[in-house]
């Protein structure tokens, strides 16, 4: 998804340099990346101090329409100044190790999306002034969530390259390589970004507890997160415990695809916008709908570039998916269809190299031409196209403002990496596929779930 372009705003969002490429000093400890300078110093806030104001000043909407992502970014650059600076009193080696680090990963790379999908349902929902105020901070908070995601994930799926640079446990295990027996530096690496996603976390409710909001918004905004940071738990640990069962259970796929991407890459996000512009229900659930689609299929393109992406478009390994075993819906048709046309020579493929860490470039091609000779390939891309038409149509259904409407709808359909609008899909998909999920209204608003909405389509399609 590509940020909407402007002249001015770019320059004011802090680029402080990579971990991998910071200058070093040593000492005893090791070595240690120099402070990066976030616009302050290491201890020029005391203890407790707000040198942040809780809503900022968006007086213009028309800058932040612009370009979301940089504005974003400026006030992520001044939270995490704030954050860095208190981590600094503290104790300067866990400032330079951990807090920076997980500054640098915020600021650097990665395209807001959670952030503009609150941002643009606000707007479509015709909220502004201080409720503007408040979706920057919420968006600001959803990014360093995410930071504790993909760091996470990093070390569950021991990832070593993530935006193109090394993952942060990489990083830190780099840095310590010198100094710490090689049997224990990879599993320090590890736990220290174990801490360091914790710490993001930790930052990330900090910044939604000190956003100022009316009672009632409240109410709703931080049901809306609460179910969400469960959501994400539980996506990744089905995501874990397919791989470990070696679960090819279309059903399971989709199931840990709804969890841990759909509802928290697209559909809280806009049920958080639309929360914070005050919506009613029947325009939440719509947008809910909307994004259950949406982010199914931005979980199925994303299982797809793993496979026949190239690290320099995804920032990471080719291929990471099919050698660490996971479940992803992509491999399940595969072998549903592998299984029914009795091909023993793509099921024998599949059997050997899923799982298997060490598989060579020649094993991951094998895998491709599986993927593509069964049809899998063709029918999970069909899938992507018809989910992001049912999602358009959930988004049509209810009013939007105008320009809200047009810049949520043209950034749904980029999340769903589907292709232009019109365009005929591959061929019809097998049987398996998930259907259109509804949405629990109830959910939607922000309160407790009872189905979870899990069900629909994909419960029946078990193999």
């Amino acid at each position: 998804m590509r940020p909407s372009k402007a002249k001015d705003h770019h320059a004011a969002v802090p680029q402080p340099p990579g971990p991998s490429h910071a200058s070093r000093q040593t000492s005893a400890a090791g070595t240690h990346p120099r402070p990066v300078d976030f616009g302050a110093s290491p201890g020029s806030l005391p203890e407790g101090a707000v040198g942040v104001p809780l809503l900022p000043d968006v007086s213009d909407l028309r800058v932040v329409d612009d370009d979301v992502p940089a504005a974003v970014g400026r006030l992520l650059g001044e939270l995490l100044a704030e954050r860095t600076a208190q981590a600094a009193v503290l104790d300067q080696v866990f400032a330079h190790d951990l807090a920076e680090r997980v500054a640098r990963f915020t600021l650097d790379g990665g395209k807001r999306t959670r952030s503009q999908f609150v941002w643009w349902a606000l707007r479509a929902c015709g909220g502004e002034g201080r409720a503007a105020a408040a979706a920057l901070r919420v968006g600001a908070a959803l990014e360093l969530i995410q930071t504790c995601a993909l760091v996470h994930d990093d070390v569950m799926d021991g990832s070593r390259l993530r935006r193109g640079r090394p993952a942060l446990h990489a990083d830190v295990e780099t840095q310590y390589a010198a100094v710490a027996p090689t049997a224990q530096d990879a599993r320090f690496g590890e736990a220290a970004a174990i801490l360091a996603g914790d710490l993001a976390l930790a930052w990330a409710d900090d910044v939604l507890a000190d956003t100022e909001l009316a009672p009632d918004t409240a109410r709703r905004v931080r049901g809306v997160w609460s179910a969400m940071r469960m959501e994400m738990v539980a996506g990744q640990y089905l995501d874990l415990q397919g791989q470990i069962t070696s679960s090819r259970s279309s059903a399971r796929a989709v199931r840990a695809a709804c969890l841990k991407s759909a509802l928290y890459s697209v559909e809280r996000p806009l049920a958080l916008g639309a929360a914070l512009a005050g919506a009613d229900a029947a325009t939440t659930a719509a947008l809910c709908s909307a994004g259950r689609c949406v982010g199914i299929a931005f979980q199925l393109r994303d299982d797809l570039n793993d496979v026949f992406g190239s690290a320099t478009r995804t920032g990471k390994a080719s291929g990471d998916d099919i050698r660490s075993g996971k479940p992803t819906y992509l491999v399940a048709v595969a072998q549903a269809r592998a299984e029914a046309a009795g091909d023993r020579g793509a099921l024998s493929v599949l059997r050997r190299s899923l799982g298997r860490a060490d598989l060579s470039e020649t094993g991951l091609a094998e895998v491709r031409g599986v993927l593509v000779a069964t049809g899998a390939r063709e029918a999970v891309e069909a899938r992507i196209e018809r989910l992001a038409v049912q999602g358009m149509r959930h988004l049509d259904s209810v009013t939007l403002r105008g320009d809200g409407r047009l810049r949520l709808r043209a950034l749904l359909r980029s999340a769903a990496g589907a292709p232009p609008a019109g365009r005929t899909p591959y061929g019809p998909s097998d049987t398996a596929a998930p259907s259109d999920p509804p949405v629990d209204r109830t959910a939607a608003a922000g309160g407790p779930s009872g189905s979870l909405l899990l069900t629909a389509g994909a419960e029946g399609a078990t193999r």
